[in-house]
């Protein structure tokens, strides 16, 4: 089933074939809730708990091809959601920072993941919008929920020399966005089409 969903993405147009085995490797139904186990390995989205979706595969696989992983790349995940998008970024030899703001979503992932195998730098609980300062600069910014805007800090905290933002900008449909950074205030900017994304959350304290 899960080689099934690997060619489903692949006749999809994803053609990186790390970012492929990643997705043929992880159990994507130990991510869900139990009463969508039958579709685990369709390429579909589904809700997961306090509001939330597993994005669909196609979306993970796509937004990870344009971050163009490397092994030991440091990189930080706004919003860990199910974990499933961190545990590609793990199968991948990413050194990975994920932040969560949904209490629920981060005590489940922060002792699930590791369960599995998955070990995170740092699993953070807190607002993704002013990103991980302390630990910057990153390799890779991925965002994975839909921002209305592009927030300033994840900009400021990729690494000036070819760091990646990945992120879908825009309110009720988002347009999947990578910014390149090619100076310390130079970025290149490439859109890629229409996505569809649970609001991302700032903290509003």
């Amino acid at each position: 089933m899960r080689q099934q969903l690997v060619n489903v993405i692949r006749a999809k147009g994803i053609q990186d074939e790390k970012v492929l085995a990643a997705i043929g490797k992880i159990p994507r139904h130990l991510f869900m809730d139990s009463g969508f186990l039958d579709h685990a390995y369709q390429d579909k989205a589904f809700p997961i708990a306090a509001d939330q979706t597993i994005s669909q595969p196609y979306t993970v696989a796509f937004q990870t091809e344009l971050m163009q992983v490397s092994p030991e790349d440091k990189v930080l995940e706004i919003g860990t959601g199910s974990g499933y998008q961190t545990a590609v970024l793990c199968e991948l030899g990413a050194r990975v920072y994920s932040i969560e703001r949904q209490q629920e979503l981060f005590k489940k992932t922060s002792k699930f993941l590791p369960k599995l195998g998955y070990r995170a730098k740092k699993l953070i609980f807190g607002d993704g919008y002013k990103g991980l300062p302390d630990e910057a600069p990153f390799d890779s910014i991925i965002v994975t929920a839909g921002a209305p805007f592009v927030p300033k800090p994840l900009l400021s905290q990729l690494k000036v020399d070819g760091g990646r933002l990945v992120i879908p900008v825009g309110d009720d449909v988002q347009v999947m966005t990578l910014f390149i950074r090619k100076g310390p205030k130079e970025f290149e900017q490439h859109e890629f089409g229409e996505f569809r994304f649970v609001p991302l959350l700032e903290d509003r304290n």
